[in-house]
């Protein structure tokens, strides 16, 4: 019974306390809520302050902002407003100035139109006086005729062909006397820019070979570049086009070609292989192509230091490249690329002598010759076929012109062509510069002895001083003194005609009459 009521008790507590429990709970529920309800009032009234002032600050900036471009549109209207102020005023003053024109151009017409009147005036009484002048001519000359008893026009035909005769006597005396000292003048003026532009250009020697000579350390490396069975050495001929001679010479090998550029890059890879001790066919093919391959890019560098060397501008690259083959190329012995840098030079300080464009002068000077390295066989002349180049890119007419007639191959058009010629000329003449065979040389000797012998009255003939001079002895019998000078000047063309030589040949006839007495 006592446990019964105790455990009455016991829920009867648990369901006070349940209940005590949940009044605390709502009450602090409902404080929460208080609480809440007052902080969001708070936020809300916060947040409504501050709405508010943004919104006064944003209304503030787009007054501002409107006050700005108010203020900014005023001034453009202002400035439109100046501009149409100053373009009427303008207007203004030309209309005002017109006007005055106007009122000036009327005075004048004025003016010409009095002027007009009076010169007509003028003009009429003038023909009044010729008439009558006219007319006193005519008297006169009918006195003059019935006194002379010749009519007008046959008295001019007469002093017309007295004075005819007169003038054209004058004229001959003048022209001869004018001629001969053109002649003289023009003589010494060439001679004097001749030798002013040789002397003041330095030269270079350079006497290329068709053969080179390789050295090496020791005749031992002979055999490994000859190869088993010639293997290399065949190889190696194959792929550079050169003829590669090995012989009793010590520490040598000789490569022999007409082509220097061949040669050359026969020579280089032969050094490379050499100093890498590998020497085999395969390994022969990759020298020599790589070999070719620096040889053209040293070809290219060399052309564009010799333009600029020259101060040659615009020049096209293939040009260039062709320009830069000529140091691998020989004409008589004489290198061409030196050969022409000398005729580059000539060339300008001739045309600047003479008052022409210097730099066009060097320009047709340099490429006057590169019909000589053409890649592949041509049976056109070199001149025709540099010309054809220089028109293919691009150079100016004046320079393939000069081009194509250094040789007389077309007619010259323009002063640089004969400039080109001579200095040509004076490069290949000047002594030391070509070598010529010993046989070829002999000849030219005899056949210009053999063009004196076939003429009447020679006696003897003697090429001298290399082929520069002709000594022509005559009989005197046989040849009078007037015949002699007239042998000199058909001899001179007949060597012109029929023969190429550098240079000038001088003829000189002799004719001496000797009376020979013997005292016994």
């Amino acid at each position: 019974m006592d446990i019964l009521i105790i455990v009455i008790a016991a829920i009867v507590g648990l369901a006070l306390g349940f209940g005590i429990a949940k009044m605390l709970e709502r009450k602090q529920a409902s404080n929460t809520i208080a609480s809440a309800k007052k902080e969001a009032a708070s936020i809300l009234k916060e947040a409504k302050a501050e709405g508010e002032s943004i919104k006064k600050d944003k209304i503030l900036q787009a007054k501002e902002k409107f006050i700005e471009l108010k203020s900014e549109h005023e001034k453009v209207i202002l400035s439109r407003d100046k501009k149409i102020n100053d373009a009427e005023k303008r207007v203004k003053d030309k209309e005002s100035h017109i006007s005055n024109e106007l009122a000036k151009n009327k005075k004048l017409n004025k003016e010409i139109e009095d002027k007009v009147a009076d010169y007509n005036h003028r003009l009429e009484y003038l023909e009044k006086k010729q008439e009558e002048i006219e007319k006193l001519h005519n008297s006169k000359v009918q006195q003059l005729e019935v006194i002379s008893g010749l009519s007008a026009e046959d008295a001019k035909s007469q002093l017309v062909e007295s004075l005819k005769e007169t003038a054209k006597a004058d004229a001959m005396a003048l022209i001869q006397d004018t001629v001969e000292e053109a002649k003289l003048t023009a003589q010494q003026e060439a001679k004097k820019i001749i030798i002013n532009t040789i002397q003041r250009i330095g030269t270079e020697e350079a006497i290329e070979n068709c053969v080179s000579v390789f050295n090496l350390e020791s005749d031992d490396v002979k055999g490994r570049i000859i190869g088993r069975e010639g293997r290399n050495i065949r190889a190696l001929e194959a792929a550079t086009g050169v003829e590669i001679i090995v012989d009793d010479t010590p520490e040598a090998i000789i490569l022999s070609c007409f082509d220097s550029v061949r040669r050359e890059v026969a020579r280089l890879s032969l050094h490379k292989l050499v100093t890498d001790g590998r020497i085999h066919p395969a390994r022969i093919e990759e020298v020599v192509k790589k070999t070719r391959k620096q040889i053209e890019e040293e070809i290219i560098d060399i052309g564009k230091r010799t333009v600029i060397d020259l101060g040659i501008h615009g020049l096209q690259p293939e040009l260039i490249k062709m320009v830069g083959r000529m140091k691998y190329r020989s004409s008589y012995g004489q290198n061409l690329l030196q050969h022409s840098r000398e005729v580059a030079k000539l060339c300008g300080v001739m045309a600047a002598e003479l008052g022409l464009n210097p730099k066009l002068a060097k320009r047709a000077g340099l490429l006057h010759d590169i019909g000589k390295v053409p890649e592949t066989e041509t049976e056109v002349p070199h001149a025709i076929l540099g010309m054809q180049w220089a028109e293919k890119h691009g150079e100016k007419p004046e320079v393939c012109n000069a081009i194509g007639a250094h040789h007389d191959e077309i007619e010259m058009n323009s002063l640089l062509s004969p400039i080109v010629q001579v200095c040509d000329a004076i490069s290949g003449a000047r002594p030391g510069a070509r070598r010529q065979v010993l046989d070829s040389y002999i000849q030219r000797l005899k056949d210009l002895e053999d063009i004196a012998f076939g003429f009447g009255g020679v006696k003897k003939a003697y090429a001298i001083q290399a082929g520069r001079e002709l000594r022509v002895i005559v009989e005197s019998d046989k040849v009078t003194d007037d015949k002699a000078a007239n042998l000199s000047f058909e001899i001179s063309q007949k060597i012109q005609t029929d023969m190429t030589y550098p240079g000038q040949v001088k003829v000189t006839v002799i004719r001496e009459t000797r009376a020979v007495n013997v005292a016994k």
